[in-house]
């Protein structure tokens, strides 16, 4: 956090990145009075503004200093809050089969989605990216994984609007996967929870099938989503144990985010956050999480974004194919009726 005499370094590129958050937020909700939904997602509006404002007009030194406190800082909060939207006993009444193959499921799935982007050239940090977003939960995971991994705002941004656009891709041929497939209810349920990025798109992608689909599809996504701290923990221990002067850093073995992350889990699982207080908590993890994203937007070269876009969509639609095919597969496994 800044001291005092950092502050005033830090408004300007603060105050510019709210800005952009804002117009972003503005526009998502013209999008849902005009068009009666959010075709494009705030997270993206905010990215794509900070880099046309970039692009415009390039940043002078003396926003620097506020538009990176905006990207990591407030992300790190926004990460701790998000975790108080989280509680154990959204797991209540599925199986132990289904959980242990949910948590498989997702920890195979980022292997093999890591060892695809590393095949098709990515860097290990875009292609860690794309693994965690593909596997857990799209944006959430992506932003929650960024600040572990040390990654810099155009692998970020290419993670964040490739696999946005592939979601909702998704969200539109789901419906039409139940119609063909011959899978019963209860089975797309599970499977659109296991493959579907967002908890609102598998809503969307499930209410054709019908409400035990939905209640299906959103408990297997919730228990999915749970997933999220464990696999941070485990990357961020994972490169800390890779650095050679371990003993040095074992302070910094998980970071105070996660820390916080997890507190705020055990916390609302336990009761602990006053009803009251979840909504605030939310609407002000998901306003952060905004000012980041333009302040990523704005610390983008669209020439480095650019240059990664064909792998990086062949990676990600590579790495759904291949969630999909375990995902079924669970399924069968399990021989959900």
């Amino acid at each position: 956090m800044p001291t005092a005499s950092h502050i005033r370094h830090i408004l300007p590129g603060l105050a510019l990145c709210l800005t952009v958050a804002l117009g972003a937020m503005a526009t998502e909700r013209l999008e849902v009075f005009l068009l009666g939904g959010r075709w494009i997602e705030g997270l993206i509006l905010a990215i794509g503004f900070g880099i046309a404002v970039r692009t415009l007009f390039p940043t002078v030194r003396f926003l620097r200093e506020g538009i990176d406190f905006s990207a990591r800082t407030l992300l790190e909060i926004a990460i701790v809050l998000l975790g108080a939207s989280i509680s154990l006993s959204s797991i209540r009444g599925a199986g132990l089969g289904l959980i242990g193959g949910i948590a498989g499921i997702v920890l195979l799935s980022i292997g093999i989605s890591y060892a695809i982007g590393r095949v098709f050239g990515l860097p290990r940090r875009l292609a860690t990216l794309i693994a965690c977003g593909n596997s857990i939960c799209g944006n959430s995971a992506i932003v929650a994984v960024a600040p572990v991994i040390e990654a810099d705002a155009e692998e970020i941004t290419a993670a964040l609007a490739f696999t946005a656009v592939l979601g909702v891709v998704v969200v539109f041929l789901m419906p039409l996967l139940f119609v063909t497939s011959g899978m019963s209810a209860s089975q797309y349920g599970v499977f659109a929870g296991l493959t579907v990025y967002a908890v609102p798109q598998v809503l969307a992608a499930t209410a054709p099938a019908g409400l035990l689909a939905v209640q299906t599809g959103t408990l297997v996504k919730l228990v999915r989503v749970l997933m999220l701290g464990p696999v941070i923990v485990l990357i961020g221990w994972l490169l800390k144990a890779e650095k050679d002067d371990l003993q040095a850093h074992h302070h910094s073995i998980v970071p105070w985010f996660i820390i916080g992350f997890i507190l705020m889990m055990g916390l609302r699982s336990f009761g602990l956050i006053p009803e009251a207080a979840l909504v605030p908590m939310t609407m002000t993890s998901n306003m952060l999480t905004l000012v980041a994203m333009a302040a990523l937007g704005l610390s983008v070269d669209v020439r480095v974004v650019g240059h990664a876009g064909g792998r990086v969509i062949a990676v990600a639609s590579l790495s759904l194919l291949s969630l999909s095919a375990i995902s079924y597969a669970l399924i069968l496994a399990l021989q959900i009726p």
